[in-house]
């Protein structure tokens, strides 16, 4: 297999929503430069990159695909990428290491909500961005509004290249205004004829290729020069312009192309090889510490995972670019996340599910490695003596959760290990192993998401499970102070147990006052495991109860507060003043006095006005303006608190406050009643008061539990 001098290699990740036609172009991309002799399609289940069972099942990319061709000297590296938000987590891998992202623009539906999501991974790691609207041919199309609407989504950065010459059926050409040239293609696609652009078209090509010129010139002074003398720039001057203007973000060029029938694909490869950046040239990554990482062919070899994906009989296969020297089988290297010694093992590019051994993978170069034995996503390899550890990969917030339950009990270890190689391979989802609310709890990107782990746990791992609705944190707290007592005597022959304690038990607030006709001789302040603050005052005058009890009473309370009276929920913000007391010189013990703090505690807790608190999230949701007022009166009835709106162009972005339990399949909800076309996220925000049916719900369904 031939190695590629960095300056020929191309990395591309193909973008865009689900339906736009990335894996129809990555196919035709791959037939044209004659790495395949038969496209395959999306309908007849046998594409290249779609090869899962899943994905044939659903007919959609759900996981990033990885491929590659040779197209005139140049090696593109091509990763194909879902276009459902609820794997992101796969596409946020495939952008990090990419140098040139193609977003794939439906011409039907013009720019959609994912597109946005996407965009944002995008400006994150800085990566050169072109636009391919796909899908000329339909009735449907149209390529103008769908220009307009890129340019509102991702700025006046968006430059035509090219334009269809007729759109829908009759589509059959496409007019090139940097070359200004027209493709003439035949009926069933393929290579097309040059012809000179049609008079009907002149006025509307030269604007756009003035236009193009004059972005082009607008960043780079040598070029702006030569535009002024000349009042013209050459192909091979405005090829240069593209390429700097692209690597620096300054522009963002736009193609036409129509994957399925073979229309304007070899022109947007030639683009690839002509324009865009090579790995040495795109935006570098950042080391660990924020310092830019220079890639140097003649380095340090290093290495950075950014994959992994089990195969059956052949175990992890990890993913990797390179980033410094050249890596070859065998190479012993270290791994910066924990120092040890990782030796390398068979090398191989891929075909989709096809492998291919190689001996040698070069510095911006894509490979993959199997029988890993210490390598996980995000872990930097580099050679000993050499230390360096690259910037990971920042994967997306979760939107959805549920609770997975074995049918059979004596699985949990098999469970345990299905849900870590799960993780593994998709660090965007997130388990939890809930001690607080004995649940596992498995955090996902939507119900989609949830739905490829469920069939991965039964037909994968073959375990016999149901997801089952999560219990929510609620936490306890107080809303008035009260001061409670308990006296704790036990005798049963021997050594017996005395304590007795009084406490103020009160809500706490930052900066509250201390009691008037208290004497506080020391304050301890707990930042609660699970949120909140417990203050612990010792106000004990007179020597009543010694010193040496006060731990054991901080105890008590700390064991009730973990296990809230009211609910069996965690209690959190509340100052405690151990005021009084008496002990006995025998029987008095830290057992006897953890016991009387506890139940004083509880005594007092309950008298306090005691009041539930639910976990309260701050939702963004982006939504076309058509559907937004179904998502507004929806967020109401979820006891939604809306705290801000934010329009741009035709899509909506709403900003609330929804309570935890309101979520749940929420994001299937909003789904529905956009058809699909709005996404959310969602971060947590605090904890509120919940309403009274609430709070008498989950204290009756405790004392059940309790009671059985």
């Amino acid at each position: 297999m031939k190695v590629y001098n960095p300056t020929r290699i191309r990395n591309v990740v193909l973008l865009g929503h689900s339906g736009s036609g990335k894996t129809t172009l990555a196919e035709t991309m791959l037939f044209e430069a004659g790495a395949i002799n038969r496209r395959g399609s999306i309908e007849e289940k046998n594409t290249i990159s779609d090869y899962h069972n899943l994905e044939k099942e659903k007919q959609k990319s759900i996981f990033s695909s990885f491929m590659n061709l040779d197209w005139r000297g140049h090696k593109i590296n091509l990763i194909d990428t879902p276009g459902t938000s609820d794997y992101i987590g796969e596409v946020a891998g495939a952008v990090r290491i990419a140098d040139t992202a193609i977003f794939v623009l439906n011409s039907e539906q013009g720019v959609e909500t994912a597109t946005d999501s996407l965009w944002k991974y995008v400006q994150k790691y800085s990566v050169p961005s072109m636009f391919v609207v796909n899908k000329p041919d339909t009735d449907q199309s149209d390529f103008w509004k769908t220009v307009e609407e890129a340019k509102e989504h991702f700025g006046r950065e968006v430059t035509v290249v090219q334009y269809p010459f007729s759109e829908g059926p009759d589509f059959h050409a496409i007019i090139d205004v940097l070359r200004m040239t027209m493709y003439e293609f035949p009926e069933k696609g393929g290579k097309p004829d040059k012809l000179p652009i049609p008079e009907s078209q002149q006025a509307r090509a030269q604007q756009l290729h003035q236009e193009l010129v004059e972005t082009i010139a607008e960043n780079d002074e040598t070029l702006m020069d030569i535009y002024f003398d000349q009042g013209e720039l050459d192909e091979e001057q405005m090829q240069k312009g593209l390429h700097i203007s692209l690597v620096n973000g300054q522009i963002f060029p736009l193609f036409v192309n129509c994957a399925a029938k073979n229309m304007g694909t070899g022109r947007v490869m030639g683009f690839l090889d002509d324009v865009a950046p090579n790995p040495l040239e795109g935006n570098p990554p950042k080391t660990e510490d924020g310092e830019v990482f220079e890639l140097d062919p003649d380095g340090k070899p290093v290495m950075f995972l950014f994959k992994t994906h089990s195969e059956s009989h052949v175990g992890d296969l990890i993913y990797f670019k390179t980033y410094g020297g050249s890596i070859r089988p065998g190479m012993d290297l270290i791994n910066s996340s924990n120092d040890s010694s990782v030796r390398l093992g068979s090398l191989f590019l891929t075909e989709g599910h096809k492998r291919i051994e190689i001996s040698e993978i070069q510095t911006g170069d894509i490979g993959a490695v199997v029988k890993l034995k210490d390598g996980e996503v995000n872990d930097t390899l580099h050679e000993k003596g050499h230390e360096i550890k690259l910037q990971g990969i920042e994967f997306p917030p979760t939107t959805i959760r549920t609770a997975v339950k074995l049918k059979k009990e004596g699985e949990e270890d098999k469970l345990g290990h299905a849900l870590h190689q799960i993780h593994r391979e998709d660090p965007s989802v997130v388990i939890e192993h809930s001690q607080e609310l004995l649940q596992v709890i498995i955090h996902g990107q939507g119900e989609e998401h949830l739905a490829v782990i469920e069939d991965q746990l039964k037909n994968r791992f073959k375990l016999d499970v149901e997801f089952i609705t999560p219990k929510i944190p609620y936490r306890e707290t107080i809303t008035k102070g009260v001061r409670s007592h308990y006296k704790h005597k036990k005798q049963s022959g021997g050594a017996g147990q005395f304590a007795e304690v009084h406490l103020l038990i009160e809500p706490y607030t930052e900066g509250m006052s201390t009691p008037g006709d208290l004497k506080v001789r020391d304050v301890q302040e707990h930042e609660l495991n699970w949120g909140g603050k417990l203050v612990f005052q010792n106000c004990i005058v007179g020597g009543v109860i010694d010193n040496r009890f006060m731990p054991a009473i901080l105890k008590g309370v700390m064991e009730k507060m973990e296990n809230g009276p009211m609910s069996g929920c965690r209690a959190r913000d509340i100052r405690v003043s151990v005021f009084d007391g008496s002990m006995h010189s025998v029987d008095s013990n830290e057992a006897a006095f953890k016991t009387a703090a506890r139940m004083a505690f509880r005594d007092g807790f309950m008298k306090a006005n005691p009041q539930l608190m639910e976990p309260v999230y701050e939702i963004e949701v982006t939504v076309p303006s058509d559907f937004m007022g179904d998502v507004m009166s929806d967020l109401s009835t979820r006891r939604g608190q809306i705290q801000g709106m934010d329009g741009e162009g035709s899509i909506q972005k709403i900003k609330a406050h929804v309570p935890l339990e309101e979520l749940d399949h929420y994001s299937t909800r909003l789904k529905s009643m956009t058809q699909g076309s709005a996404t959310y996220t969602r971060e947590f925000s605090h904890y509120a008061q919940v309403p009274h049916d609430v709070q008498k719900r989950v204290v009756e369904q405790n004392l059940e539990l309790q009671e059985a």
